[in-house]
């Protein structure tokens, strides 16, 4: 093959990775000023690296020019620095996957994630609306002996120095929440294996519920104590179940569209995909755990404290998942072996 065929051939390949080096190797704080979305992903690399290997060792058995053999030498020696380089600490990498990897992951699902936002939030905002002008509706939804117990727990009247709960230290309560948080997290996900309608249900009966709860105390004049008591905790933990319900929408959509994939594949991958979500919301979980716990049930803090806190948290949580890991590309860089590196 002619060198200018050879060239033509592959002259966007060896572009995009000189373009996926140059953004690799560029320092943090300038990757985070230029998105690196559009560039090929850090799991593809490694195969990337193969075939410019591949290239040169044609291009030094075909004899072509110097310049052209000192472009792919140089591909290869900063591909190999990239791919060969000590990897970081664990604890940088756990920094990374919160930092960057999680928030980057969950704006790569941004369907399934409205989708989910769609059905938890709809409905929760619509029952909190309804039973302001048709409060009797409540008990299409809930017990008596329910609605008795959410009104003992936010009585403004109530002499109990914890609002917002029946009993229990705060420790003890961080272990309650923690383990209640995690299972609707998780039932929230796992219902998604039911082709996605599991994960639709739970979605709506959560917004319905929680609205519901929201929505009667708001009606009969115990919304102070409950929103106070509510709002710090709010974002971190209905954030986190709409993450854990898209995650599950789109292994349903795995198991019913799985395109060019076979259906065991598609699983396999929409389950590495949950996998990864599962660990961000389950720190979203114990972090809103934490705040429920230790600063929600505090009865002396005055309310611009509570709602500044609750809404600075509203927009702090959104904007991670918006803006975290902006610049760089997803996916860790998978080592292969320099044996497995060589011309086809």
């Amino acid at each position: 093959m002619k060198q200018e065929n050879f060239q033509e051939r592959h002259h966007d390949e060896w572009a995009a990775l000189d373009a996926w080096l140059v953004h690799r190797t560029r320092p943090k704080s300038l990757q985070r000023l230029q998105d690196g979305e559009g560039l090929f992903g850090d799991l593809e690399f490694p195969s990337m690296y193969r075939r410019v290997c591949q290239h040169l060792a044609l291009a030094e058995r075909r004899g072509y020019s110097a310049l052209l053999i000192e472009r792919l030498q140089d591909l290869v020696q900063r591909g190999h620095l990239v791919l060969y380089r000590t990897p970081a600490p664990r604890w940088q990498r756990v920094l990374d996957f919160f930092a960057a990897d999680f928030p980057r992951l969950v704006r790569s699902q941004w369907r399934v994630m409205t989708v989910a936002a769609l059905l938890f939030f709809l409905p929760a905002l619509g029952i909190i609306g309804l039973l302001q002008v048709r409060p009797e509706l409540v008990h299409s939804i809930f017990a008596p002996a329910e609605l008795a117990q959410y009104e003992s727990m936010y009585d403004p009247a109530s002499s109990s120095e914890k609002l917002g709960r029946e009993s229990g230290t705060d420790l003890k309560m961080f272990g309650f929440y923690i383990f209640n948080n995690v299972s609707i997290g998780f039932r929230t996900f796992a219902s998604g294996l039911l082709a996605g309608v599991g994960a639709i249900v739970v979605l709506l009966m959560n917004g319905l519920l929680i609205g519901g709860v929201a929505g009667h105390l708001t009606a009969i004049g115990y919304g102070e104590p409950f929103w106070r008591f509510v709002v710090g905790h709010s974002a971190p933990e209905l954030l986190s179940i709409v993450i854990a319900g898209g995650a599950g929408l789109q292994i349903g959509m795995a198991l019913i569209a799985p395109g060019r994939r076979t259906r065991s594949r598609a699983l396999v991958e929409a389950g590495l995909i949950g996998g990864k979500l599962v660990l961000g919301v389950f720190a979203m979980l114990v972090f809103a755990a934490f705040v429920e716990a230790f600063w929600s049930s505090i009865i002396w803090m005055p309310n611009t404290i509570k709602y500044s806190v609750g809404g600075a948290l509203w927009l702090a949580i959104p904007l991670w998942l918006w803006r975290g890991g902006r610049g760089q590309t997803l996916g860790n860089i998978a080592p292969v072996s320099a044996n497995n590196v060589g011309p086809s």
